[in-house]
């Protein structure tokens, strides 16, 4: 989908969008292909403040550039569209939790770490420490919600399309303060 049927698509489903930059042609294209992309990742940033973490995940840091998702979804529910294209934000995972999302069945362990995400996944970075203890507000889950329903909405994908970092790369943790299986429960609701 274009980056224009990417903000349309969110719109539809009731975001509030706050447009950074030159988003839609922010990206890490020159790095390698982006596509086919085949499913939803969510993270959590391990950061507190809007406007520092929307900077982060639109700039980078030295040794990983931005961007580092799509859209950097905030405590308060806003999403801020940060990168269009490929971003760093999966790194390589597991080959065959790809297949699975594929297909759309049940995850395997993510075991391996042989695959590039950044290629085949759209990713948002939720706002929050990621220390188990940060809260998740209800606006905040209701947006990652919507965002990734309206992404799997638009190309006709279930909520098995969603994954967490943690369900993708081995030794990650994130998203931590609220479970996959949880989330993909609240999609699948959506998109019925």
């Amino acid at each position: 989908m274009s980056a224009d049927s990417f903000l349309a698509a969110l719109l539809g489903e009731g975001l509030t969008i706050v447009q950074v930059g030159a988003w839609r042609t922010h990206n890490r294209n020159h790095k390698g292909p982006w596509g086919p992309v085949h499913g939803v990742m969510i993270h959590h940033t391990a950061t507190s403040g809007t406007a520092d973490t929307v900077r982060l995940c639109r700039d980078g840091y030295e040794g990983l550039p931005g961007p580092l998702c799509h859209g950097v979804i905030a405590k308060d529910g806003r999403v801020h569209l940060v990168g269009y294209g490929r971003a760093n934000h999966a790194g390589l995972g597991d080959d065959d939790v790809l297949r699975a999302v594929i297909a759309e069945t049940a995850l395997p362990p993510d075991d391996e770490a042989n695959t590039d995400g950044n290629r085949h996944f759209y990713g948002f970075e939720c706002e929050n420490l990621g220390d188990g203890k940060d809260p998740w507000p209800e606006v905040q889950l209701e947006a990652i919600e919507r965002a990734a329903a309206a992404v799997c909405r638009r190309h006709g994908w279930s909520a098995r399309s969603v994954i967490g970092h943690l369900e993708w790369q081995p030794g990650k943790i994130d998203p931590r303060g609220f479970t996959m299986n949880a989330m993909r429960a609240r999609i699948a609701e959506r998109l019925a």
